[in-house]
């Protein structure tokens, strides 16, 4: 895997600039599903060890392009890439992504399901499979890996009888078994990726924007009367959540997504009534919105 600068520019046979996308790797990951089925064909993909890295790389310009989790349906939002969006990066959300995500139970080459003692998976992906994993490895405990395709290699080298939950192309790759699919607690498992860049979508008509939010001070309505900027215009939210500011205790962001995009005039107007009694105020992104 690749952790340091990205290749070097290149030119294909038309003369164009390869287009290169970073994300979270290895080879193997939903990350990765996620960056086949968005860019050209030629676009050189790039995996990084973390989220955190993915983006940097981007915001080296090393890549040009960012693909990385924001929001799970069963999970909820995946806190790293939100908190780098508030308080890091410069980049952009230029894009959203929907993968259906289906994990499978995968063990090593001849292995019996009843020895697990261990199983490896990322965080997020585990609770996605909680309840089969309560039930069909009981006695089995669990160790965090970096990502989903990362874990089939941590099980291979484990020492204790082990098994990894994560995607079938990953078993494929790395030479494993899958021993069940299909493990995740419900049908309608998605993951919400967004594609970061140095500069947002342009309008489509059918758009969404991402903002954030803080104050300097609690007080009674403060964030009734942010939110009413949006409804005394009409304007759809589509999502609200809260992150704390890391500065002091009792302190949060606030990130919201709406219906339009940016540039907009009744979007415009809202933002600017947001921005105008808060502490810091920052615009994520417009783009296409999915579904």
């Amino acid at each position: 895997m690749i952790s340091g600068r990205c290749p070097c520019k290149e030119i294909d046979e038309r003369g164009i600039m390869i287009q290169t996308l970073s994300y979270l790797g290895p080879e193997g990951t939903y990350s990765e599903q996620a960056t086949l089925g968005y860019g050209p064909p030629q676009a050189r993909r790039v995996p990084y060890d973390s989220i955190a890295a993915a983006v940097r790389a981007a915001d080296r310009r090393e890549a040009d392009e960012a693909v990385v989790p924001i929001e799970n349906s069963l999970e909820g939002a995946v806190t790293s890439t939100t908190d780098l969006l508030i308080h890091e990066t410069t980049l952009k959300i230029k894009r959203e992504i929907v993968v259906p995500i289906h994990h499978c139970l995968v063990l090593p080459p001849g292995a019996d399901v009843d020895e697990v003692a261990v199983v490896f998976s990322h965080p997020q992906a585990a609770a996605q499979c909680r309840g089969y994993l309560e039930r069909r490895l009981p006695g089995a405990g669990f160790s965090a890996s970096l990502s989903t395709a990362a874990a089939v290699g941590d099980m291979l080298r484990s020492d204790r009888p082990a098994a990894a939950v994560s995607s079938r192309r990953a078993a494929e790759l790395f030479g494993a078994e899958v021993a069940a699919s299909g493990i995740e607690d419900a049908a309608n498992n998605q993951t919400r990726f967004v594609v970061l860049a140095p500069q947002d979508a342009k309008p489509t008509g059918r758009d969404k924007t991402s903002i954030c939010f803080d104050f300097s001070h609690d007080g009674p309505g403060i964030l009734h009367n942010a939110l009413g900027e949006l409804a005394s215009r009409d304007i759809n939210m589509l999502k609200i959540e809260s992150r704390p500011d890391k500065r002091s205790p009792g302190r949060y962001f606030f990130l919201l997504d709406l219906e339009g995009h940016r540039t907009d005039p009744a979007v415009a107007s809202a933002l600017v009534g947001i921005a105008e009694p808060a502490a810091s105020f920052k615009v994520l992104g417009s783009y296409p919105r999915v579904g």
